[in-house]
């Protein structure tokens, strides 16, 4: 029973870091593709990245959003990641991750204007673990953009992460 519980907990903590990885490499290709300043990404890194982590390994999270906060006001666009879970991790037994998609995509959008920031919003699906540096935020609608699956990001046991672009 115990061998069990190790394997699952050690199977999950890789899953999450692998997850949390593939969402940030991802939002940090998005937003030099649009040519919005990832400073602050860069300088939170570290934080984000545990926290996503975190939220994956006891199954809370999930979907990570970023949002593209321009000067006029508009939020456009939004890039979401939906996560699913398998239950006792029967699903894919392999790590992947294909960024490619998204890159492929964000390539044809046009650069962001001068001045838009981005925020990086979390959804969760029951309770969850408070974070450092993660306090309950407003996201903006998403009802009037249009919305596109780009496809799966990333696969590991136990979990799945999609990706998924609302826009203008």
């Amino acid at each position: 029973m115990s061998t069990s519980t190790s394997t699952t907990t050690y199977t999950r903590t890789h899953t999450a870091t692998h997850m949390s990885d593939a969402i940030m490499s991802s939002i940090a290709d998005i937003l030099a593709s649009l040519g919005i300043d990832s400073r602050r990404l860069y300088d939170e890194w570290d934080q984000d990245a545990a926290a996503i982590a975190a939220w994956i390994t006891e199954g809370s999270l999930a979907s990570v959003s970023v949002e593209c906060h321009r000067p006029s006001g508009a939020v456009d666009p939004i890039f979401k990641f939906p996560l699913s879970y398998t239950a006792g991790g029967f699903g894919d037994r392999k790590f992947t991750a294909d960024n490619a998609s998204i890159l492929k995509y964000v390539a044809k959008l046009k650069t962001a204007p001068a001045g838009t920031t981005f925020k990086l919003f979390c959804a969760f699906n029951g309770p969850r673990t408070p974070q450092p540096g993660w306090s309950p935020g407003t996201s903006a609608s998403t009802a009037d953009l249009r919305s596109r699956s780009i496809g799966t990001l990333a696969t590991a046991p136990d979990a799945t992460a999609s990706a998924r672009v609302y826009m203008s």
